[in-house]
């Protein structure tokens, strides 16, 4: 018997349901499990595995009666743990073996079958899910720690290099979330892929499972376990997920009952690592698929959030090359926009506490203003340009920074109309690519100086922060899927010194709400002076939602020592000096103000007080009145 219903099968054709892994895929019951697959174009399909000798004409599954092309069975012989495929014969003759794109875990690379398997696990997270609207709201400290669990740190020899299982990666990230004190992880994709490398354009994996964790790592019980420990103590957890394309493997999406199926054909690229499709968004059943899948980690894996990768190519791409290379290209990405709106008011309404996240859109509408509104209906989006700005602004040396001052001050300018993360993210790290610390000019000491620098002024700036692995403790190196952070740094008082800043300012950060609560509005934040490109400083006052509770940030982008450097303030008294990039536990040169500086009855800057500074070289102070 079937466990679809007549309404799921609408909901399914209408692109409407978000729930299909409960009865599409493979389930276990009292009979054996209950095979279903989607395949409209197939002429005949069977199920095959270890439990049939992997004989096509063993298992054939019936097509359902309402023309939705949805084929089922129940085999007694397959039980947990078992390993299957479909057999599917094209109406034009030929048969192809695929894995089912509804599967739960697959086999271990490089095998390509999939696995009949339960999602049975008890959570111990309830005090994390009944709290998480508190703890991630808009208004909330948002630290956010990027990491790649295949390269993030590895078993090395004699036990072959291999990456952490995810239990191993719940204990060891614990303990560097603890000692860094980020609030929330975000996980690059963990769902089943393919074995092709990264590709230059991406730091991405291929998805080829998007309802299964890779079997690298273990089990999906193993992966709930990572979630479940973070959850337990305090720490949340996003997931990168990619809706948009996917790659031409045997495994795979691509023509999967022997035609295009999931993919539009016209939107196809070939790289020297891999051939990807795009997704056909036109189509409702893949409009469900998609929808199912995104609910499918929030609910059954308990993510708090989902950063949607890859948009640029499925808004972007065609009108980039032309629509006389692409036919239709405006079309896909009307239809990108029109999903994309669909899929975060059903996940939004499903599960009001999460978070969206995804990169701003440079010429398209608002991906982080709600639907009603004319936009995306994102919860946050990635402020590239600001990154990109700011990192390259950094790589000038010092000398010539006062030529692109103008450079600083822009991303204030999108204030009230962007729920902004600030990323220093993987991109300019990827494979092939360059390190935080690697970027920046000058000797060793100035580099890591910069470093502290971009660090403090990101956490100054309004936004919520996100670092990728390896900028806390300042790898030069490139990154390398196939490795390890380079963890042996952390010998170097330098280096440690580097994550004892970014530990603090993590710290610093979620206990003064100056510097969250009003991110997203021009309420909390207020230039004091923008214009002294001259010194290359700038200094800018943060307000939490009460606006006595002020913040004073100053950041000196030179090398040189600028004693009796005067800073309006608003207010008269004390003013504590908090934090100081370039205090000796740091690794800095140890100058500064003494722990603080009495504001003096001088105008200045737009302010009736002012302070005297010494400014550090190369660093940033964080100030705060008595």
């Amino acid at each position: 018997m079937s466990v679809l219903s007549d309404h799921d099968v609408e909901l399914f054709r209408a692109g409407a349901h978000a729930r299909l892994y409960r009865g599409l895929g493979s389930h276990a019951c009292e009979s054996g499990t209950r095979f279903a697959v989607w395949a409209p174009r197939a002429a005949a399909v069977s199920v095959i595995g270890d439990f049939n000798g992997w004989q096509p004409a063993a298992d054939p599954l019936t097509p359902r009666e309402d023309g939705s092309g949805i084929w089922e069975a129940t085999v007694a012989a397959a039980a947990p743990g078992t390993l299957y495929k479909y057999h599917i014969q094209g109406q034009h003759g030929g048969a192809v073996d695929r894995g089912d794109p509804w599967a739960f875990t697959w086999e271990q690379a490089p095998g390509t079958a999939s696995r009949v398997w339960t999602l049975d696990y008890e959570w111990n997270d309830a005090e994390w899910m009944a709290s998480r609207g508190r703890r991630q709201c808009l208004d909330c400290p948002l630290a956010i720690y990027q990491l790649h669990l295949e390269s993030w740190r590895r078993v090395l020899e004699p036990h072959g290099n291999r990456p952490l299982t995810y239990r191993e990666a719940a204990h060891a990230l614990l303990d560097h979330l603890r000692e860094t004190a980020f609030t929330h992880v975000q996980l690059m994709p963990v769902m089943e892929h393919s074995d092709a490398p990264l590709r230059s354009d991406t730091a991405s994996n291929d998805t080829i499972g998007y309802f299964a964790p890779s079997s690298r790592y273990g089990s999906p019980q193993d992966c709930m376990y990572l979630v479940d420990l973070l959850h337990q103590h305090g720490y949340g957890v996003f997931l990168e997920w990619v809706p948009t394309r996917f790659p031409v493997v045997a495994q795979g999406l691509a023509e999967y009952d022997g035609s295009p199926l999931y993919e539009d054909p016209r939107f196809r690229w070939t790289y020297p690592e891999s051939t990807v499709v795009m997704f056909d968004w036109s189509r409702p059943e893949v409009r469900s698929f998609l929808l199912s899948s995104a609910l499918f980690w929030l609910e059954q894996y308990h993510a708090d959030g989902l950063h949607i990768g890859g948009l640029g190519p499925a808004l972007y791409r065609g009108q980039e090359l032309g629509e006389e290379h692409f036919e239709g290209a405006t079309e896909h990405g009307n239809r990108a926009i029109e999903f994309l709106c669909q899929l975060n008011e059903t996940l939004y309404r499903e599960f009001p506490d999460i978070h969206t996240l995804t990169r701003e859109s440079s010429s398209g509408p608002m991906m982080s203003r709600p639907t009603f509104t004319g936009g995306v209906g994102f919860g946050l989006e990635w402020h590239t340009h600001w990154a990109g700005e700011t990192r390259r602004y950094l790589a000038n040396p010092p000398h010539d920074r006062k030529y692109h001052h103008a450079a600083l001050t822009a991303g204030v300018a999108a204030l009230g109309g962007h729920n902004f993360v600030l990323p220093l993210a993987h991109d300019p790290v990827a494979p092939g690519g360059g390190s935080l610390l690697g970027g920046m000019p000058g000797d060793d000491w100035q580099r890591r100086a910069n470093l502290r620098l971009l660090f403090g002024y990101t956490y100054g700036h309004p936004g919520k922060k996100l670092v990728f692995m390896g900028g806390e403790i300042g790898q030069s190196r490139p990154w390398q899927r196939g490795g390890s952070l380079d963890w042996h740094l952390l010998e170097d008082p330098a280096h440690l010194g580097l994550r004892a800043w970014v530990r603090d300012l993590n710290r610093f950060y979620a206990s003064q709400p100056a510097m969250y609560q009003c991110d997203f509005s021009r309420d909390g934040f207020q230039w004091v002076n923008y214009q002294d490109a001259a010194a290359s400083v700038l200094s800018f006052i943060r307000y939490a939602e009460d606006p006595q509770d002020q913040l004073l940030v100053v950041c000196n982008f030179t090398p040189v020592v600028r004693r009796n450097y005067r800073v309006g303030v608003p207010r008269g008294g004390w003013w504590h000096e908090i934090l100081n990039s370039d205090g000796e536990t740091y690794g800095g040169s140890g100058q500064g103000n003494f722990g603080g500086v009495e504001a003096a009855p001088v105008a200045t800057q737009g302010q009736y007080r002012s302070l005297l500074l010494t400014l550090p070289p190369l660093a940033v102070l964080f100030l705060r009145p008595a």
